[in-house]
């Protein structure tokens, strides 16, 4: 039966698991009996570029050990003993990512397994969008689309939705989009994603590309599918499967499971957060639920890991996957809360499966931790951090640095908690702070452009405190990264995957919990 619809991935994203909003939508459409097509150009793009990679005897010694061990390191990333040994596994990485670079180059582009980015190309800048979409043959995934859309598009879809969920995406998936309206003029294309509901939710017209795109869908779009497709009768529920997707193609040691259970953050609290200045409400399964639609899945694909991908995981979905195991090891995102800091109830998250939890710190000051209104105590943070060591689960921590309320003394606080608590920490996301375009809060600071473009989702600002950004980068990577305790935690963090692929390298021992 020919698709009515194509469902596109484009490039450049980290390819360990499947993506989780073309998988729904797909799974939706199956359950209303609308034909459809998925295509995971990310994957195939970057396995593309891979496979083709030439070298010569002119090539740099590095260039030509990693063609040379391009296919044993595609296979070490897909076997368990990699994740036994981070200096191998950043070689590894390393090799990969020097080959991509390589195919790049030509293109002015710099493309790793998880970024895409060009000097002359701007993704917040809707111009340069329509400039990609003019001319698709200079993009360095050309050969591959041309091949494989050419291929799907022959088979006449009413419509193709592009799923752009993040800046690294964006120059790829308007590429695509003109090669596509090059073959057929009269081509439909929609365009989704986190991205783009990002732009909408902050005042971006709906028709900013019209003429090359039909149409952009704010948040989930399995009810703008069924309507567009003429399924006035269907339901948006359906039983979520990833059978579209070649599994054993991504770069991982085995099946991921990607999940939500709910759109939205429950706390919705935190000042400057984009969750907040975009309006986006909290929307979640229920827990038990949940936890059971886990359980068949895990039946159905039998994965090696389950990464529940909310914004945080809500008590009660905590509480309902130490009660009734999703069957698998499991990570995500989750709030410091007195109930981390339980023994026993970690103990009973441990036991589930949980083998790793994400856990947004952001200060080492209470002060800057209550202006920003985050709802945590460093008490609770340091509790949570040793019993989560104790119960054998991994700390993933996430700490801000640059915020208003924040000054060079505050930092140095946030250094200090982390060489106090080094031993609990055991991977570490340090980043910079950047402040939401329609941040609440925003209008309150001296604001001047960020990013040149108007696609750009952030703000620059004038520091009320005179903690300026290039003072932040420069305490960053000269005193923060510098120190030995510091570094050492960020030297385990695996490159360029990192926490996709952190939860890899606790359940090989290589991360002592």
């Amino acid at each position: 039966m020919k698709p009515q619809i194509i469902l596109i991935h484009p490039p450049v994203s980290k390819p360990s698991e499947p993506p989780a909003g073309i998988a729904r939508l797909a799974s939706c459409l199956r359950a209303n009996s609308i034909s459809y097509q998925v295509i995971d150009a990310n994957r195939e793009g970057l396995l593309y570029l891979l496979g083709n990679a030439a070298s010569s005897e002119n090539s740099g010694r590095w260039t030509r050990r990693a063609h040379a061990h391009r296919e044993e390191n595609l296979a070490a990333l897909r076997h368990n003993y990699l994740y036994g040994n981070i200096s191998r596994y950043g070689r590894a990485v390393a090799d990969l990512n020097q080959l991509l670079r390589l195919a790049g180059s030509p293109y002015s582009a710099e493309i790793s397994l998880a970024d895409y980015q060009t000097a002359e190309l701007n993704p917040v800048r809707s111009t340069d969008l329509l400039q990609s979409a003019a001319a698709p043959e200079k993009n360095p995934f050309y050969r591959y689309f041309q091949e494989r859309l050419t291929a799907a598009l022959a088979e006449t879809p009413a419509y193709c939705g592009f799923s752009v969920n993040y800046l690294s995406q964006a120059i790829c998936a308007f590429a695509m989009i003109g090669f596509v309206k090059k073959q057929n003029p009269r081509q439909k294309i929609i365009l989704g994603g986190s991205l783009i509901t990002s732009w909408l939710k902050t005042g971006r017209r709906r028709d900013i590309f019209s003429g090359l795109v039909d149409d952009m869908v704010e948040g989930p779009g399995e009810e703008f599918l069924l309507a567009l497709l003429g399924k006035t009768d269907g339901g948006n529920k359906a039983a979520l499967n990833y059978d579209d997707f070649a599994y054993d193609e991504y770069l991982t040691p085995g099946r991921i499971i990607p999940y939500s259970a709910a759109s939205g953050c429950y706390w919705h609290g935190c000042s400057f957060c984009p969750e907040t200045a975009e309006g986006n409400q909290y929307r979640a399964e229920p827990a038990t639920a949940a936890v059971a639609e886990l359980q068949r899945l895990n039946k159905e694909i039998n994965p090696v890991l389950i990464h529940i991908l909310d914004s945080a995981l809500s008590p009660a979905l905590l509480l309902a996957l130490a009660k009734q195991p999703p069957g698998a090891p499991w990570y995500g995102f989750a709030r410091v809360t007195p109930q981390l800091t339980d023994p026993d109830f970690c103990l009973a998250l441990r036991k589930s499966g949980c083998v790793m939890l994400k856990l947004g710190i952001e200060s080492g000051d209470q002060n800057v931790l209550d202006a920003l209104r985050k709802g945590i105590k460093l008490s609770d943070a340091a509790a949570a951090l040793r019993t989560l060591k104790q119960s054998g689960i991994a700390a993933y921590v996430y700490l801000l640095l640059g915020t208003p309320p924040e000054d060079e003394a505050s930092a140095f606080m946030t250094r200090d908690f982390i060489l106090k608590h080094a031993g609990y920490i055991d991977f570490l996301n340090l980043a910079i702070f950047n402040l939401p375009i329609l941040s609440a809060e925003a209008p309150a600071l001296a604001t001047r452009s960020f990013y040149k473009g108007d696609l750009s989702l952030y703000s620059g600002f004038r520091h009320p405190l005179g903690w300026e950004r290039s003072k932040v980068r420069a305490f960053l990577e000269k005193t923060l990264k510098k120190n030995p305790t510091v570094a050492a935690i960020l030297q385990r963090t695996p490159p360029c995957f990192t926490s996709n692929h952190a939860p890899f390298f606790v359940l090989n021992k290589a991360i002592e919990i």
